[in-house]
This record gives C-alpha cells, sequence and structure tokens, in this order.
C-alpha cells in the first residue's frame, strides 16, 4: 500500500476510483464555507454603505451585479481549460483574489473603488469553483450527489455566517473592519494548498494508472443532451434570479415592511441562509437514492406556495416561510449539477465552471434589474414579482430520466 498524503491511504487503482475520501470532501467543504462566507460580506454591509456612499437601489443592485458577472463570465473558461491541464495550486491563487479584494473593500472611500474591490472577489470565486468542483468530484468514490451536497454545504453554510459575523464586526464598528475578514482568507490559502498537495497526487496517480478510469455513456442523443442542458440552465434561472431577491434585499424588505433595524434584519437574513446550508445536505443524497430528476421537481416548483405567500404574511411567518423556502429551495443545485455533469461525462470543470458561473450571473443580473425595479416602485412589489419565479420548476418535467440509461466501459 502506498502513502500518497497524511489523511488518504490509497491501496490500489480499482479500490481507488470506488473510495469515497470523506477527509478531502470536507476539507475542501470547509474550503468552500471560508470561500463563501468571505463572498457574502459584501452584500451584508450593504445597508452601510448605501448609506455612507449615499448610494440608490440601482447602485447597489450595480456591485452585486459586478462581483458576480466577473466570476459568471470566467467561470466557464476556467473550467474549460482545466479539464485540459488542471492546476491544483490555481485554488491557493483564487484565494489570494479574495483576499485583495476584502482589503480593498476595507479602505473603499466610494463607489467605484468599492466595484474595483468586488471585482477581484469575483475573479477569486471564478477560479475556485471549477477546481474545487472538480476535487469534490474526484474524492467521490462514485457518491456524486452526496459529494457535491457536502461541498455545497460549506459554501451555504458560509454565505449563512458571513452576514452574522458582518452584524457583529462590521455594522457596529464601520466598514474599516472588514479588514479583519483578510485573516479568515488567508487561512482559506492555507487550507487550499493542502488540498492542492492532494489533488496533483491524485492527477499523477490516475495519470499513471489509467486503467482505473471508468467512461460513462448516455443512451441519449446528442440533440437531447444539448436541449436538457438548455432545460437546467432555465432551472437554474428560476431559482437563483429569486435568490438574488432574497440576499441583496431581503433586509431592506425587513427593514421596510417591519421596520426592523439593520442588526435585527441580518438575523433574519441569517436564518435564512442557515436554511439554504441545511437543505443543500439533503439534495445530493436523495438525488443518489430516488433519482435527480424528481429531486429537482421537487425542490423548484414545490418552493412556489411558499414564495407566493412571503410577502403578505406578519413578520413570525415571514421568517417561518423563508426558513421553508430555504430548505427546499436550496436541495436542487446539488442534483442540477451532478446531473448535468452524468450528461456530459469527463467535463466537470466545464460543467461546473458553465454552472456555477451561471448562477453568479443570474444572482448578478437579477440583483442590478430588481433593484432598478425597487427603484421605480418598492421592495414589496420586488417581493411580490419573483414569488412567480418558481413555477418556472414545471419545465423539469422535460427532463429525459438518465438513470438507467448509462453504459459503463473501462
Amino acid at each position: 500500500m502506498e502513502s500518497t498524503s497524511p489523511t488518504t491511504i490509497i491501496p490500489e487503482p480499482k479500490k481507488l476510483v470506488q473510495q469515497t475520501v470523506y477527509s478531502i470532501l470536507f476539507t475542501i467543504s470547509l474550503a468552500h464555507f471560508i470561500n463563501d462566507m468571505l463572498q457574502s460580506v459584501i452584500p451584508s454591509i450593504y445597508p452601510l454603505i448605501k448609506q455612507r456612499f449615499s448610494l440608490n437601489f440601482t447602485q447597489i443592485g450595480l456591485i452585486t451585479f459586478t462581483y458576480q458577472i466577473t466570476a459568471s463570465i470566467l467561470q466557464p473558461f476556467v473550467g474549460l481549460y482545466t479539464d485540459k491541464k488542471p492546476k491544483p495550486y490555481s485554488l491557493a491563487i483564487g484565494m489570494g483574489f479574495t483576499l485583495s479584494g476584502l482589503m480593498l473593500a476595507s479602505f473603499a472611500g466610494n463607489f467605484y473603488i468599492m466595484l474595483m474591490a468586488v471585482s477581484l472577489i469575483g475573479i477569486g470565486s471564478s477560479i475556485f469553483h471549477p477546481e474545487s468542483s472538480r476535487v469534490a468530484h474526484l474524492a467521490s468514490g462514485g457518491k456524486k450527489g452526496l459529494a457535491q451536497s457536502i461541498f455545497q454545504l460549506g459554501g451555504n453554510a458560509g454565505s449563512a455566517i458571513g452576514p452574522l459575523l458582518a452584524a457583529l464586526i462590521v455594522i457596529p464598528y464601520g466598514q474599516s473592519n472588514v479588514i479583519w475578514f483578510c485573516l479568515i482568507a488567508f487561512a482559506g490559502i492555507l487550507v487550499l494548498l493542502r488540498i492542492a498537495k492532494w489533488y496533483a497526487e491524485r492527477l499523477s496517480f490516475n495519470a499513471k494508472n489509467k486503467n482505473a478510469k471508468e467512461t460513462v455513456q448516455l443512451n441519449i442523443s446528442k440533440r437531447r443532451v444539448i436541449f436538457s442542458l438548455g432545460i437546467l440552465l432555465v432551472l437554474i434561472f428560476s431559482k437563483y434570479f429569486y435568490l438574488a431577491s432574497i440576499t441583496s434585499y431581503y433586509t431592506f424588505f425587513l427593514i421596510n415592511k417591519f421596520h426592523l433595524s439593520i442588526q435585527q434584519s441580518q438575523i433574519y437574513l441569517f436564518m435564512f441562509l442557515g436554511s439554504v446550508a441545511a437543505g443543500t445536505l439533503f439534495g445530493g443524497p436523495l438525488g443518489d437514492r430516488f433519482g435527480r430528476k424528481y429531486i429537482i421537481w421537487i425542490s423548484i416548483l414545490g418552493v412556489a406556495p411558499f414564495t407566493m405567500l412571503l410577502p403578505y404574511v406578519s413578520l413570525f411567518w415571514t421568517g417561518v416561510l423563508s426558513v421553508f423556502i430555504g430548505l427546499i429551495l436550496s436541495s436542487a443545485f446539488s442534483a442540477i449539477l451532478v446531473y448535468a455533469t452524468e450528461l456530459v461525462p469527463g467535463k466537470v470543470g466545464l460543467i461546473a465552471g458553465l454552472f456555477f458561473g451561471l448562477a453568479f450571473g443570474m444572482g448578478g443580473l437579477g440583483s442590478a434589474v430588481l433593484g432598478k425595479v425597487a427603484d421605480m416602485t418598492s421592495i414589496n412589489y420586488v417581493f411580490k414579482i419573483c414569488a412567480y419565479l418558481p413555477l418556472i420548476g414545471i419545465f423539469t418535467g422535460l427532463l429525459p430520466n438518465i438513470e438507467g440509461k448509462r453504459a459503463v466501459k473501462g
């Protein structure tokens, strides 16, 4: 037996492919936790910078748009390139860009410098997600849904904790205290250097043992595959356009409708994002067991009754409904991403980059568009029109049932 890292022992090629390396899955999930927690700090301080720079909702939307469009445009290209030439240590480089963006954000004196700061954070995200998704895929041991859920759990948990930490560290003491999050980014670089070492060893092992690889083919026409990918992208649009209304404007909605303080509204945002993190854990494993198509269907279309009620209920029920929305809606992404990688085998980086990129892009576009709508109408109106987006989930019925249509070679 050959030891390739302090935590992983690789017995032989055949078992290597089948083994689920939980130590790596949870470590890359921790890195995802750090990455997404740091990203969520900026939206969490929107009320602070809106007041300091005298911004309108359209400008707030443009900050989100700049960050997310930077991440979304680059990710598919990063994924396509690293499918051919994997770059394990690019993970740490990506976190370095995030660290630089946070440092600039802590000292930003105007709207345009803040745009530069979030652009750097977006570049860091575009490098991180495709390669880290490939790490999760390599460590899955065939349990791809479970692996993607563990990976996504870290990201969503980080997104939930970020606003809470911002409420404790930044909101009471000022924008300059964003600098403290740079210490967490540096810790993330150290974690990713360890992941990169394992990743490089795994790639080297696979290159020397090509017979350990499996080729999976689907008995579905190329035209049907392309059509199915289109449906999945439409579903991503529905999910992340709606999420943009929550992550960027939920605090403003609560402050406007229920007259909460900034810190009180952050607690409700934390509740929602915490439910997103919890729900993430179920989507992948349930998809492994019952079929990803059904989980996608339930996750997106099934949340519609709750989103349509949300704008009309009391503060208590707003909190309750937001938790249900987060739990149900969050289970979709892991199932969608794994379903897509099974439609296009061997292109994990490209698919991860495309879908993460679209997720960020739709969130950015949604934030910009909804900010403009909020300026023209009201925040309450934004939540009323967004409530119907999950009904797009009905298109899930057009997806093929790919379980049982796989032919495995190798």
